[in-house]
């Protein structure tokens, strides 16, 4: 399969999924017909259980965080021989239930869109450079990693 069709963005807007979606199959072409399955991942943002979180505002590292989802999704879409994938990230202020995170994965077979979706989600945690600080009733903290997010999953 040729290169993969592949749209990665960092943006403070909300993310729309359809709209997302439609942006990478208009941008697969008709090489589209040749791709028999698309898989999506929502990310929204959550309150942990029992507390109230008002808002979560979201850091970055300019020029690296994008260079690094542009590594991600690459390295999904080559290692699931993808038709085209879809990153979209936000940063910035975000509240509770936004998207924080969209992926879209078009692959010839299911199991392939699944496979990279899943993956994108797991290097997202480990190899992007994002820093989370909630606001909420336990009033403001740094999000720090979970177990076995700590150390970068790629190169």
């Amino acid at each position: 399969m040729s290169a993969a069709a592949t749209i990665v963005e960092l943006r403070e807007q909300p993310i729309d999924p359809a709209a997302a979606t439609a942006e990478l199959e208009a941008k697969l072409g008709a090489a589209r017909v040749e791709a028999g399955a698309a898989a999506s991942f929502a990310g929204t943002v959550r309150a942990a259980a029992g507390e109230k979180l008002e808002s979560m505002f979201l850091e970055h590292y300019p020029g690296m965080t994008e260079k690094q989802l542009v590594r991600i999704a690459s390295r999904a879409a080559e290692e699931h021989g993808l038709a085209g994938i879809g990153l979209w990230h936000r940063h910035g202020l975000l509240r509770p239930l936004e998207v924080i995170v969209f992926v879209h994965a078009i692959a010839a077979h299911r199991q392939a869109a699944f496979a990279a979706c899943g993956q994108v989600v797991d290097y997202l945690k480990t190899d992007a450079p994002f820093w989370k600080k909630e606001t909420g009733s336990f009033g403001e903290r740094w999000v720090a990693p979970r177990a076995g997010e700590e150390q970068p999953r790629g190169e």
